[in-house]
C-alpha cells in the first residue's frame, strides 16, 4: 500500500466533488416522477386562451399517469418520460356569456415523439358552445404544446442541477472563473448583490426559492422546529433545539448550524452550513411563511453560499427538504382520510 501522499495520482479522489463517481463514468439515475407532476401542473393549470369566440382556461390537471427519470452515464444525461395527461378546461362564449366545460387529453407524451407530433385531443361536454371547442383545438392546442416544451426544458435544466458532478478539470475552471466574478456575474435566482464574504473569505452567492405547500403556516413551521417531524422527513436522527442560539444538526451531520431567530408561524432564520464547505463558513438562511388559508407560500433566502456549492445547495433544499416535506404532509393527510 502506498504511503499517504505518494499514491498514483490517477486514483487520488480526495478533494474531488465527483470522488464517488470519478469523471461521472458510472450510471446514476434520479426519479423525476414526483417533480414532473408538480411541474406539469405548474405550466398547464391556469393557461388562458382568448379569441373572438370567447375565453377559455385550463382549470385542472385531473390525471397524470406515467413516469419520468434522468440518467447519467459517462458524463451524459439521458431522459426517459412517458405521460398520459387528462386536463379540464372551462370557457365563456363572448357574445352570449354562456359557460361551457370540456377536457384535453394527451395520451402519449414521451421522449419517442417531438412535442409538435404529440397527439392532443380536445372535447366538450354536450350542448352548444362549439366555438369554444374550436378555439381550444386551434389556439388552445398551440398553447398546450408551448407549456409542454416549458416542462421538458425544465426537466433538462432545472431538475438535473447537480447530476453531473464537477470533475478535477472543471473544478480548476471554476476556480479560474471565480477570480473573474464581479457583482454582475450572477444568473437565474442569484441576487446581483449576492457576491459576499461570510466567515472565511470566499466568493459566495445568494439563493432565492419560493414554494407552495398544501398546509397552513403553523403546521409547516412546526415541521422545521419539531425534532420528531424533522427526523420523519429527513429519515435521519437530528438535533433540533428550536430556540435562539439552539443547535441544528441533520442528515447524519451533513448539515449543521443554529437557530438565530424564530417568529412562530412566520419566520425562521438559521446559521446554516454543509459539512463539505470550508471550515467555519456559514450561510444565513431565512424562511418566511406566508399564510394563504389552506396553503402556505414558503420564501427561502440563503445568503453566503460558496459559489462552487450553489447547485448542490439548491438541490439540497429542493429535494432533501421540500420534496420530502411534501411527502410527509401527504402521508399525514392520507391518515386523516
Amino acid at each position: 500500500m502506498a504511503k499517504w501522499g505518494h499514491g498514483d495520482p490517477r486514483w487520488i479522489v480526495e478533494g474531488r466533488a465527483d470522488a464517488t463517481n470519478v469523471n461521472n463514468w458510472h450510471w446514476t439515475e434520479r426519479d423525476a416522477t414526483s417533480w414532473s407532476k408538480s411541474k406539469l401542473k405548474e405550466v398547464l393549470v391556469g393557461l388562458v386562451v382568448e379569441g373572438e369566440a370567447g375565453r377559455c382556461e385550463i382549470s385542472d390537471l385531473k390525471h397524470a399517469e406515467g413516469e419520468a427519470s434522468c440518467n447519467s452515464r459517462k458524463g451524459k444525461l439521458i431522459f426517459f418520460y412517458e405521460w398520459n395527461l387528462h386536463l379540464s378546461w372551462k370557457g365563456t362564449v363572448k357574445e352570449s356569456g354562456e359557460k361551457h366545460k370540456g377536457s384535453v387529453e394527451i395520451p402519449n407524451l414521451s421522449e419517442e415523439n417531438e412535442v409538435d407530433d404529440t397527439e392532443i385531443n380536445v372535447s366538450k361536454k354536450k350542448g352548444e358552445g362549439d366555438v369554444l371547442k374550436d378555439l381550444m383545438r386551434t389556439e388552445g392546442t398551440a398553447k398546450v404544446r408551448e407549456a409542454l416544451r416549458d416542462y421538458l426544458k425544465a426537466l433538462k435544466t432545472e431538475f438535473t442541477l447537480g447530476m453531473i458532478l464537477p470533475t478535477k478539470a472543471t473544478v480548476g475552471q471554476e476556480l479560474a472563473a471565480e477570480r473573474k466574478l464581479s457583482g454582475n456575474a450572477v444568473q437565474d435566482s442569484v441576487s446581483p448583490q449576492s457576491l459576499d464574504t461570510v466567515g472565511v473569505k470566499i466568493p459566495t452567492v445568494q439563493i432565492l426559492l419560493r414554494e407552495i405547500f398544501n398546509s397552513p403556516a403553523d403546521e409547516l413551521y412546526s415541521i422545521f422546529t419539531t425534532k420528531e417531524l424533522v427526523q420523519k422527513f429527513s429519515k435521519c436522527p437530528a438535533v433540533i433545539e428550536a430556540e435562539k442560539g439552539g443547535k441544528l444538526q441533520m442528515f447524519d451531520g451533513c448539515v449543521s448550524g443554529e437557530y438565530a431567530e424564530l417568529v412562530p408561524s412566520q419566520r425562521i432564520v438559521l446559521k446554516w452550513r454543509c459539512r463539505n464547505w470550508p471550515d467555519e463558513h456559514y450561510a444565513t438562511v431565512a424562511l418566511n411563511f406566508k399564510d394563504m388559508a389552506a396553503q402556505t407560500e414558503l420564501q427561502l433566502e440563503c445568503k453566503g453560499v460558496p459559489v462552487s456549492n450553489e447547485d448542490s445547495t439548491r438541490q439540497c433544499w429542493k429535494k432533501q427538504y421540500f420534496e420530502e416535506i411534501r411527502i410527509l404532509l401527504q402521508q399525514s393527510k392520507d391518515k386523516l382520510e
